[in-house]
């Protein structure tokens, strides 16, 4: 199957460049990475997952915490590695043990149990499992693993998982000095308030994964909902946190908060960019869920705007304020998996503005996709890129929304290319990648947008840079050929089916560069720059496969 062009910026002679850096970490909702150390050359680290990603305390009995011990340079497992894992919410200690694991990654069933009446919380807690007889850790034997039974996950909030590696590559083996890691996960917690009626009262649901939430109010005047929470503005505090999630779950019955209606949010005071405020019309089929996903740049940012006085603040105060029905213009791309990405702005953006795009992706299904990891890039009518994300650092959708804000000049036919590159911390060994040209107007226009139609030559423009800088001598042949097969080969560019020669000669005669030096110069057309292409392969010289 030939794909269509994908305009992501890949230098030709640096072809397997990695979508993502490796200094990028999750943190916070069911997931977490925590920066690495230097152990023997190597820089390890630890990621731990919750299973299920998003645990509500009351919902399920039990969880699975995965704890992985690694190289991220090779992204490969530590062998036989000796963990201390301690648990703590607040600051407050709720289980502490020694665990082992052959092959580096460490499964802990968890199971909540709220009868403690101890003042010290992890005297509360008891562990099973059988015992390595060599570092005395509970580790998996057969089909059972470890538990740890006791006062954890019966509250929501953000909890602190801090993982000691004490030894490694062997049972026997201690490291010289050990190596701690600092995870968190947030468990989220529904707290049920209402908004009085004259002919009943509305529910309203706030699902904290961060702390107990109070003083829950309603206006009448601008139909606002707003609350608060216990949290430290401290900016020693703020460095260490990556988001604060809350979210608000209103019926779609009641007009105000209905799926057609547009929002904007506050917290302490400060108007929240455009992507730390999300709103999810389809997870629920009778709530409207609008998501605050605060990150730590956002809590930066209002710091920064209400000065240091805010400092010695220890709430945080959320407000959310509906602004009536909106219009927008949208479009849709369509996967080769079946996956598909929604993409929308309001009516009240258009050219000349800096335009909030919303990106909601779906799987096969058509269920919310979660937790997807993806790039994205935009190219203007004349086919120069003026926006890329998620090439060198990953860019995710935890709920399957995203919001991208790109300034967009002029009006015309622009085209969007998006690639799904993975799930979690862990990237797809192929990403799946599609495109589709649309229009952008006047603010205010009414557009009609179509599909992109399938070319069976598709070539990225900006292509033409990189075979004006070969013919020049500034790429040498090597570096060309193998970034042009590389882009070929996982569906970034198509050209018509081409039988693979099996030739052996590397000989890249010299017409073929000079059509590259035409083609970029506008001389000759993309027909007759991909004939030299298909002479590369069907002469062995380039493989495809």
């Amino acid at each position: 199957m030939y794909h269509k062009i994908i305009i992501l910026t890949i230098l030709l002679g640096l072809a397997c460049i990695p979508l993502f850096s490796d200094d990028v970490f999750g943190h916070g909702l069911g997931a977490d990475q925590a920066p690495p150390i230097d152990f023997g050359g190597m820089l390890v680290t630890v990621s731990t997952v919750m299973s299920p990603a998003d645990f509500t305390v009351g919902e399920v009995d039990r969880a699975n915490l995965k704890v992985r011990f690694f190289d991220q340079g090779t992204n490969t497992n530590l062998e036989s590695v000796t963990y201390r894992v301690q648990i703590f919410q607040a600051g407050e200690l709720l289980a502490r043990e020694i665990f082992f694991d052959k092959d580096g990654e460490l499964n802990i069933q968890i199971r909540p149990q709220k009868e403690c009446f101890e003042s010290q919380p992890w005297r509360c807690t008891i562990y099973q499992g059988a015992r390595e007889p060599i570092s005395g850790g509970l580790y998996e034997r057969g089909s059972g693993v470890p538990v740890i039974q006791g006062p954890i996950f019966i509250k929501g909030g953000l909890y602190n998982i801090s993982v000691v590696i004490e030894g490694a590559t062997s049972p026997k083996t201690l490291v010289a000095e050990p190596l701690e890691f600092n995870t968190f996960v947030s468990i989220a917690q529904d707290q049920y308030f209402s908004i009085p009626k004259a002919y009943g009262a509305i529910p309203v649901t706030i699902k904290t994964y961060y702390d107990d939430v109070s003083n829950f109010e309603f206006k009448k005047s601008d139909k606002s909902i707003s609350f608060q929470m216990p949290f430290d503005w401290a900016p020693d505090y703020i460095d260490l946190v990556a988001v604060v999630h809350q979210e608000v779950r209103v019926p779609k019955s009641y007009e105000p908060y209905s799926i057609e209606n547009d929002f904007v949010g506050y917290v302490d005071g400060v108007q929240v960019d455009n992507r730390a405020l999300l709103v999810d019309p389809y997870s629920s089929e009778t709530q409207n869920i609008i998501h605050f996903l605060i990150t730590g740049s956002e809590l930066k940012r209002i710091n920064d705007v209400l000065g240091s006085d805010h400092y010695d603040s220890k709430e945080m105060f959320f407000k959310l304020v509906p602004q009536g029905q909106t219009t927008e213009n949208s479009f849709s791309i369509t996967f080769e998996n079946g996956y598909k990405a929604n993409v929308a702005w309001k009516r009240t953006y258009g050219a000349g503005n800096n335009i909030p795009f919303e990106l909601t992706f779906f799987d096969d299904n058509g269920e919310l996709l979660k937790d997807i990891n993806y790039a994205i890039s935009l190219s203007d009518p004349n086919g120069q890129q003026i926006y890329e994300a998620g090439i060198s650092v990953r860019i995710k959708a935890p709920e399957g929304i995203d919001t991208q804000t790109i300034y967009i000049l002029s009006e015309g036919m622009y085209n969007m290319s998006l690639a799904l590159t993975g799930t979690g911390f862990t990237n797809w060994e192929n990403s799946v990648f599609s495109d589709t040209t649309f229009e952008i107007g006047k603010a205010g226009e009414v557009l009609e947008q179509s599909p992109t139609p399938t070319a069976e030559t598709s070539i990225p423009g900006w292509i033409k840079n990189n075979a004006g800088w070969w013919a020049d001598g500034q790429i040498d042949d090597g570096s060309f050929v193998s970034g042009i097969q590389w882009l070929i080969t996982n569906g970034v560019m198509t050209i018509p089916p081409t039988e693979q020669g099996t030739g052996s000669g590397d000989v890249i005669p010299g017409w073929i560069k000079n059509n590259a030096g035409w083609w970029a110069d506008g001389q000759i057309d993309d027909n007759s720059f991909v004939s030299g292409l298909q002479w590369l392969i069907s002469n062995g010289i380039m493989k495809i496969s």
